[in-house]
């Protein structure tokens, strides 16, 4: 089994920052690829950014510029930096990990708790 386990979340006025991390621990042989999800009231959950393996990241459009993803391959650990924040962003924000705990398994999703990010106007 795979845990993760989210922090960084909080209250912040529009134009300010915050930084999330989550942090995969468990059974892992191999992660794949990390990212962040956000949910907000009354929508759907949708992606807000990706990272790959070898580095490679993809952005929601309403994130490009103000967001970065990053992570460390050494500690399993995901990374988002939201700077700009607008009242738009707020969602509960979701870490999502691919990973398996054998070379001989299939890769399986890990979704983190969640964690709360209210940006007020």
């Amino acid at each position: 089994q795979v845990q993760l386990v989210e922090s960084g979340g909080g209250l912040v006025q529009a134009g300010g920052s915050l930084r999330l991390s989550c942090a995969a621990s468990g059974s892992i042989f191999r992660v794949n690829a990390m990212g962040w999800y956000r949910q907000a009231p009354g929508k759907q959950r949708e992606l807000v950014a990706s990272i790959t393996s070898g580095g490679s990241t993809n952005y929601a459009d309403s994130v490009k510029g103000r967001f970065t993803i990053s992570r460390d391959n050494a500690k399993n650990t995901v990374y988002l930096q939201m700077n700009s924040l607008e009242p738009e962003d707020t969602a509960v924000y979701y870490c999502h990990v691919e990973a398996r705990s054998a070379a001989w398994l299939r890769w399986n999703d890990y979704w983190g708790q969640g964690t709360q990010v209210t940006v007020s106007s």
